[in-house]
């Protein structure tokens, strides 16, 4: 009997110290290259409030690249970048979990990018 209560109490002491199962995941930054006709990555999955940053490399240079949020998760405001070419960024923090759509306004079809967002 002793042996059991131990286990129990056991149990439950690490039961209180464990994270609560709707636990917030901390916010990341990440950074996405927009070059000439891509966004690299294509795809990333991020945690709530993540900070998200477009970078034009100095580097680059060519076509002109903007940002257009196109889809986004029911109560998210629609947004968009200023068109640039090179050395250039654009910031977003994404609040609500879902399924984000990007796209370049000058190259639709190839320019392409999602970001789904965890809850």
């Amino acid at each position: 009997m002793r042996r059991l209560l131990a286990a129990l109490l056991a149990g439950a002491a690490c039961l209180m110290w464990a994270a609560p199962a709707g636990a917030e995941r901390k916010p990341q930054r990440k950074t996405v290259k927009v070059g000439d006709n891509f966004f690299q990555p294509a795809e990333l999955r991020v945690n709530r409030r993540s900070q998200i940053t477009w970078r034009w490399p100095r580097e680059a240079g060519g076509d002109v690249h903007d940002v257009k949020l196109v889809k986004a998760p029911r109560g998210e405001r629609k947004f968009e970048s200023e068109s640039a070419t090179y050395d250039f960024e654009f910031r977003r923090r994404l609040k609500r979990p879902g399924l984000y759509r990007f796209v370049c306004t000058f190259h639709e079809t190839e320019m392409t990018m999602t970001i789904r967002v965890r809850r």
